[in-house]
Parts: C-alpha cells; structure tokens; sequence
C-alpha cells in the first residue's frame, strides 16, 4: 500500500507558503493506518525500546498506538506547563525563537531505552530537543520515528546519528 496516497496536502497552512502535509486523512482509514502501525512496529522493534515517547501533540497518535502494540510503556514530551508534577525542561533554538519542551522527571528509569516518534520530521529542531531531553532525564535514546519526512529541510542533521526511520518521504 501507498501511504502517500492517504496524506491530504494543504497549501498555505498554517501561513502562505507552506504546504501542510496531513495526517488525519491516513487516520481516518482504518486499512491504512493498520498498516501505518503496522510498518512502524516492525521498524522500531528493532531497535529493543524500553519505552516510546511521544512528542506534543501528534506525536502521541503515533506512539501511544504503538506502545501498546510492542507490549512498551509510553510517555509524553510536551510544551512547556502542560504537565503536571515534577517536569524537566529544555529550551531550543527555533527559526525565529525559542522554544521549551518538558518530560516528567520520573517518565524512564535510568538506561531505559527509549525511541522519540512524532508525526513528521521537518527541520529536526523539536526531535533534536527531544533526544537531548531524554538524555536529561538519564534515559537512552536508541532511535526515532517519524511517520513522514520532509527530506528537502534535512532534519536528520539535528538527530546526532541517531538512527531515524520514517514510512513517507517528500524530496520537495
């Protein structure tokens, strides 16, 4: 199956200029997101995670799914004051800005292994973040996953080597 088939692009969103490439249309149909899920599992499997962490918000449709696929625990990376307890913080740089992203302090045990998904990867700043947050908090990134990636903006440069998988690419 074609998972490009079941993106929706949407020109000049959320600002003139940018095409928006939309997942719920590959959500919405069931066929294909089983098989959406069913790619990504075997994907990151490989890999032997302890634990997936989702990233704030559609990050958390890929990997709460997935997690309970793999038999895995799952937790969230989300923006800042969006969970409660005690949280951990990383602030990155953004185009034009900066940004902060937060993980419960007790999410994974010290050495878990962990895979960081999210929806799509574009510039890689927020995965970026993401890996050096689980680190933060002494977790083991061992890899990340992104259901699309936009290879024309080369993310992968801000994932340190780590190994990265994605189900749909787009070169332009």
């Amino acid at each position: 199956m074609d998972l490009k088939n079941h993106i929706r692009s949407v020109p000049d969103f959320p600002k003139p200029g940018i095409l928006f490439y939309d997942i719920s249309t590959l959500l919405a149909n069931a066929d294909a997101w089983q098989v959406a899920l069913g790619r990504m599992a075997r994907n990151i499997s490989k890999l032997q995670p302890d634990v997936l962490a989702g990233i704030d918000a559609r990050g958390f449709l890929v990997a709460a799914p997935l997690a309970a696929r793999l038999g895995l625990g799952f937790t969230m990376i989300r923006k800042q004051g969006k969970l409660p307890g005690d949280t951990i913080s990383f602030e990155y740089d953004l185009e034009y800005g900066k940004d902060t992203i937060e993980i419960l302090s007790d999410a994974v045990q010290h050495g878990q292994r962990v895979v960081i998904l999210d929806d799509l990867l574009a510039t890689g700043g927020t995965l970026g973040a993401s890996i050096e947050l689980v680190k933060k908090i002494g977790g083991n990134p061992v890899g990340a996953a992104c259901l699309i990636e936009l290879n024309f903006l080369n993310g992968r440069a801000k994932l340190g080597g780590l190994p990265f998988t994605s189900l749909i690419s787009y070169d332009d």
